[in-house]
């Protein structure tokens, strides 16, 4: 994106944006200020060509921040999308799996298994109804990774805590990838037949709520995707949100937390970036966990706004700086106390898990959609 003039007239070359950049902390060649910088002298190209522009985990910590409120991610992705025309390419991880997968699903009639994972779990679902549960690519990240095996234990949580409700979501196996990973490695062809694909889909089944527990499907879809298709034809909500707003009025009450000696659990969260800073969805998710008898939510010194990104954005540029971070974000974490680490994020946990299981640390790392139905599920009955 262009920057506008009045932001151009504001910059003050505070340096903001690169103090609070967490890539910046890790690599000191990157910097969110010399890169604004360079547009500002109308060195387009020097941008284009640097792999620095590959280096922003697009997290908006310094968006937050910067006073002449210049979207930075969205400066990065617009930019990645020339850059990719130039030939400078992302580092892909996972020797580019999941992008190949993204791919595959914007062929016509490609046949998929998306829905095994809800009948081996004993779930109601539907092919249509008012409610569609939006699962992404969790199903694909089980196969695909070492660690990816986790998002699916969170869609069991948020099916089985639906079924609890008296909700039977609608869940498809046509379905296909939201493309966010696509859209900001600046893949925006493959962005758009995602986005189009998956709109035909939730119209037909007839649903007029799209609840997702993945934040960045989430944002595409309320953020992104709107700003190619038009406004969509039905509401979208992150599960968070809906089970703060639903669950207190379901009748369901939740068992106290502890072993049966009084202490409780102490536990703590971590703020995804596109749930937080990218949606201002702070309170629904502590919400939840607060209504659990004998939970006790103990903050990081950096949350909500602050918080720091968990190293990895779209599957590219994983590193040692990566790395880093989530070490950094760990050893916070452990510093309040908590007996373990809650998100609502599928990447976040799946970072973070590799994380620990490559260094000494150790932390249970638990998505909270499986944390409720511990507390929530028949046992709590």
């Amino acid at each position: 994106m262009k920057l506008t003039q009045e932001q151009i007239r504001y910059c003050m070359e505070c340096g903001v944006c690169t103090g609070s950049c967490p890539v910046s902390r890790v690599l000191p060649s990157f910097s969110p200020r010399q890169m604004v910088k360079r547009i500002l002298m109308d060195r387009d190209a020097a941008v284009l060509a640097s792999r620095e522009l590959w280096a922003c985990l697009t997290c908006a910590r310094c968006s937050v921040r910067c006073p002449a409120g210049i979207d930075f991610p969205e400066f990065a992705r617009t930019h990645r999308v020339a850059a990719r025309a130039e030939g400078n390419q992302p580092q892909l991880s996972h020797h580019g799996t999941l992008q190949t997968i993204m791919s595959l699903q914007t062929r016509p009639g490609v046949q998929q298994k998306r829905t095994d994972w809800a009948r081996e779990a004993g779930g109601k679902f539907a092919e249509s109804g008012d409610v569609f549960f939006f699962v992404g690519c969790a199903p694909y990240l089980e196969a695909a990774l070492p660690y990816g095996g986790t998002a699916l234990e969170a869609v069991r949580g948020v099916l089985k805590l639906l079924n609890l409700m008296g909700i039977t979501p609608v869940i498809s196996d046509r379905e296909r990838c939201c493309g966010h990973d696509a859209l900001w490695s600046g893949d925006e062809a493959t962005f758009k037949k995602l986005a189009e694909k998956n709109v035909e889909t939730i119209k037909a089944s007839g649903a007029k709520t799209v609840v997702f527990s993945c934040p960045e499907g989430y944002t595409t879809f309320r953020d992104e995707i709107p700003k190619f298709l038009g406004a969509l034809p039905f509401e979208v909500a992150h599960v968070t949100e809906f089970l703060a707003r639903e669950l207190p009025k379901s009748g369901l009450a939740p068992r106290a937390a502890g072993n049966g000696d009084g202490k409780g659990v102490r536990v703590t969260y971590q703020d995804p970036c596109r749930l937080g800073r990218k949606a201002g969805i702070y309170d629904a998710p502590r919400d939840l966990l607060r209504l659990i008898p004998g939970v006790s939510l103990d903050e990081m010194s950096r949350s909500r706004e602050n918080a720091l990104c968990c190293g990895t954005s779209a599957w590219m540029e994983c590193s040692a700086c990566s790395k880093a971070m989530q070490v950094e974000r760990i050893e916070e974490a452990r510093d309040t106390g908590a007996e373990a680490l809650i998100t609502a994020c599928p990447k976040c946990r799946i970072h973070l898990v590799c994380a620990e299981n490559n260094t000494d640390l150790t932390l249970p790392v638990e998505d909270i959609f499986d944390f409720l139905l511990r507390y929530y599920g028949p046992e709590a009955a």
